[in-house]
């Protein structure tokens, strides 16, 4: 049985019992007897009534549908969406290959001229070029690799892949 199902059976005894109490003592007594009753005038049974329904709506508005899920409060949805943008500069005088895979060997896609800014989406290890062995994913139109010894950043440093 869901907690639900539970809690409606639960509220509907709840509300059954200040009903019978009702019918026994009378309205009248309910409100007369001071053992019985709080500020409200109303009998125990009644108050606990209410506030399981009270309870019960509140718990009620309170979960999300399944549906939609909540955002984070501290960032937009369009944030959690999109992956930051890395930039990085060309410095290869004869321009860049951009290839398959992170290695020297792998077939090359295209070429990127002398000084054209490329948009950089992570960076991973690979062969070794000069001196330096990381390489970047670029989104310049297609997904390819392009060795770092040959990019210079602007702004950040790529993530890892």
């Amino acid at each position: 049985m869901s907690l639900r199902t539970t809690t409606v059976r639960l509220g509907t005894v709840a509300a059954g019992c200040a009903l019978a109490a009702l019918t026994v003592t009378g309205p009248a007594a309910a409100l007369d007897d001071p053992d019985k009753t709080g500020k409200t005038g109303k009998t125990e049974t009644v108050e606990k009534a209410e506030k399981t329904e009270k309870a019960e709506k509140t718990s009620k508005a309170e979960k999300p549908s399944t549906a939609q899920k909540p955002n984070k409060v501290d960032r937009p949805a369009e944030a959690e969406s999109k992956p930051p943008v890395y930039k990085g500069r060309v410095n290869a005088k004869t321009g860049l290959l951009l290839r398959t895979s992170p290695t020297r060997g792998s077939k090359v896609v295209r070429s990127v001229p002398y000084g054209k800014v490329v948009t950089i989406f992570c960076k991973s290890k690979g062969d070794r070029v000069g001196k330096n062995n990381v390489w970047y994913l670029l989104t310049d139109g297609s997904w390819a690799w392009g060795a770092a010894h040959y990019i210079t950043n602007i702004g950040k440093l790529p993530r890892w892949c």
